[in-house]
């Protein structure tokens, strides 16, 4: 058998399990593709592959150990190899981050334009940022601007300077371990990205297996997904400059966090690539709006002290 032959196989292998596509690829050609590269590169690192490239058992041993992990245990294959792509840039990844699969991707690649003109030498925050893809793709795609990236989990935090790293963004990209803006007293940014946690205890508890690889504290936050969120609003005006925007990823959550704020002015973004839920406000509508917010923010934390308290 050769690799176009174990690629075929393999894909068959998925197509008959029940295994769930989301995190990177949606169908199984991909995913076997992916399977059998990094099988064949994790047992002969330095021989170029090709379709008629004739398998080892060893090969095979390593590919069924990953199909293993795939099928069994439901392990995204992003967690199986350590990679994926985002933004046209591999990054590493392991369980202790959310496998990279945000749209701001096509923001970023279209410059964020026309909803935000960056200046030269303008500052940008990557708020909640995992594995970075976020802020290393910014950094890359706009090299003449200072990119900061905070998260609270050092796990991630770690694996963030790891990829900053194996992008040669040392100088331009700063990585800060901050609960929110916590940690963040005294900066502005003229824009600030973010993709926080955001999904909803019944919306969790109907996950597919793979997501639950993923770590929980990326994915929820509250009953129905929205408490973090509410507080970038509450907070995001004292970080921004005057004409600044705030660009927030809240998925399947849209609808919920529209009825908790009917007067604020969302935009939401549509996708030509796919994807849903985020949202861009100017610093001038979220000031306007800072009542309601901070009402619905006291709201929150009381219902979130008197769920502690029963």
């Amino acid at each position: 058998m050769d690799i176009s032959e174990s690629i075929i196989q393999t894909q068959q292998q998925l197509e008959a399990a029940d295994v769930f596509y989301g995190h990177g690829t949606d169908n199984s050609a991909d995913e076997a593709l992916w399977l059998v590269q990094a099988a064949f590169a994790a047992v002969f690192p330095d021989v170029e592959i090709s379709a008629d490239t004739p398998v080892s058992i060893k090969f095979q041993h390593q590919l069924d150990d990953y199909l293993k992990l795939r099928i069994e245990q439901h392990t995204p294959v992003a967690y199986i190899i350590g990679e994926v792509w985002f933004c046209d840039l591999a990054f590493k990844v392991s369980p202790d981050v959310l496998v990279p699969r945000s749209p701001i991707a096509e923001l970023i690649h279209e410059g964020f334009q026309p909803w935000v003109v960056l200046e030269p030498g303008c500052r940008i925050l990557d708020l909640c940022t995992g594995s970075a893809c976020i802020a290393c793709a910014i950094a890359v795609h706009q090299p003449d601007c200072s990119v900061e990236a905070a998260d609270i989990s050092a796990a991630a935090l770690q694996l963030a300077r790891e990829n900053r790293a194996q992008h040669n963004l040392l100088e331009r990209l700063k990585i800060i371990q901050s609960d929110l803006f916590s940690a963040l007293a005294g900066k502005k940014y003229q824009l600030i990205v973010s993709n926080p946690p955001y999904v909803s205890n019944a919306e969790y508890a109907d996950l597919p297996a793979e997501y639950l690889q993923e770590p929980k504290l990326g994915l929820t936050s509250g009953v129905d997904g929205l408490d973090l969120v509410v507080q970038i609003l509450a907070e995001a005006a004292d970080y921004l400059e005057a004409e600044g925007v705030l660009i927030c990823e809240v998925g399947a959550s849209q609808l919920a966090l529209e009825v908790a704020f009917p007067q604020l002015p969302f935009m939401w973004l549509e996708f030509a690539r796919g994807g849903e839920g985020v949202f861009i406000l100017q610093r001038d509508q979220l000031v306007a709006a800072k009542q309601d917010i901070m009402q619905e923010r006291i709201r929150r934390q009381s219902n979130m002290l008197n769920r502690q308290a029963d």
